[in-house]
């Protein structure tokens, strides 16, 4: 029979990550030469059970259909070969690392205060799987699983980096820590097109859990005032955390099963005048042309028009204006300053702001 101690490992890993491997428990009884019967797992399923921890028969059964990569073709039409995307290929990959015991992972975090860069590698190559089951808790906030799993694998790097065997306290548990704060801080800088502040993202991520704990104990949604109190907030701070939480959405996005109507077709742009606005700023400009003819010559109404950019016309500087006009740059100024000056007239300069305002 496996000493209480072995399970007790076993089962505060569970804990952690949330589900433990068929292999795992066989290897636990294979160390004390026992062979786990049907009735030994049985007991073994109910623990496991109570304590709302999975059992799965290897990592690739962790990643369920709703947590494959969108575009991933498990097989094709006909039945055939199943083609893996990188998550499954990575899976597969670290699936036959073993993990460490308590006493494996003491030596390794001497031998790593040593300078030793095996141990570091083994170590953090041994603790890998804990990071896919943490990074599958934060699919569908804005990265995709294997740019979780990059992340929470940088914060698995630092604990190893940082961790202190004296303190007794198991790696995994002072892992989970760091691996979370990576993979949190890379939501809150990669996950959104408009990014939110890393505070902001920790208070959602706080608020998600207790929301997903609550609703497995309650078995029903949880309502904002029994997630308040869990977290000891006010009922008005929930619901601005989840306003925080919602997502842009794309004005090419479909409206309807018309594939052809998009958000932005029913989309107002307020920067382009209405109909009325159009209607107005013509009036204002027929009215402004008819002062203009009415009270400059031909010359003088050139000059303003290409001085100030009148009647659509492109704003140009004085010299430009005397090439066009073939006259010197002082003699466009003076007959600007002489234009001016027969615009004074309180009336026509009403007009004028009208149209150059509007």
């Amino acid at each position: 029979m496996p000493t209480i101690a072995g399970f007790e490992d076993l089962f505060d890993r569970g804990r952690e990550v949330g589900y433990v491997l068929m292999q795992d428990i066989e290897d636990l009884y294979e160390e004390e030469n026992e062979v786990l019967d049907t009735g030994k797992l049985a007991i073994v399923r109910q623990f496991l059970e109570s304590s709302n921890i999975d059992l799965f028969d290897s990592e690739l059964e962790i990643l369920r259909p709703d947590d494959e990569v969108e575009g991933t073709e498990r097989a094709d039409a006909d039945g055939g070969s199943i083609q893996a995307d990188p998550v499954w290929q990575y899976l597969k990959d670290i699936h036959d690392i073993p993990l460490l015991t308590a006493a494996q992972e003491v030596d390794l975090a001497q031998r790593i205060e040593s300078g030793d860069e095996t141990a570091r590698q083994q170590f953090t190559l041994s603790n890998l799987r804990l990071v896919v089951s943490i990074a599958k808790r934060y699919v569908g906030r804005g990265l995709s699983l294997i740019d979780l799993i990059q992340e929470g694998n940088i914060g698995l790097m630092r604990a190893v980096q940082k961790f202190d065997w004296r303190r007794g306290y198991k790696f995994s548990t002072y892992a989970t820590w760091w691996i979370r704060q990576a993979i949190t801080r890379a939501i809150a800088d990669k996950g959104r097109t408009i990014r939110l502040p890393v505070h902001v993202s920790e208070a959602l991520t706080k608020l998600n859990g207790v929301q997903q704990r609550l609703t497995q104990e309650l078995g029903r949604e949880p309502t904002d005032e029994e997630v308040a109190d869990e977290l000891g907030l006010d009922v008005v701070r929930i619901r601005e955390t989840r306003l925080a939480s919602r997502l842009p959405s794309s004005i090419d996005q479909p409206m309807g099963d018309d594939e052809d109507a998009s958000v932005g077709d029913f989309v107002m742009d307020r920067t382009e005048p209405g109909p009325e606005g159009v209607t107005h700023e013509r009036m204002l400009r027929q009215e402004a042309e008819r002062t203009l003819e009415t009270v400059l010559n031909e010359r003088e109404k050139m000059v303003l028009e290409m001085r100030y950019g009148l009647g659509d016309r492109e704003v140009f500087a004085l010299e430009k204006i005397g090439e066009k006009l073939n006259l010197t740059r002082e003699r466009v100024r003076q007959i600007e300053a002489q234009a001016l000056r027969k615009l004074r007239d309180p009336e026509i300069s009403r007009k004028l702001r009208e149209y150059l305002t509007a």
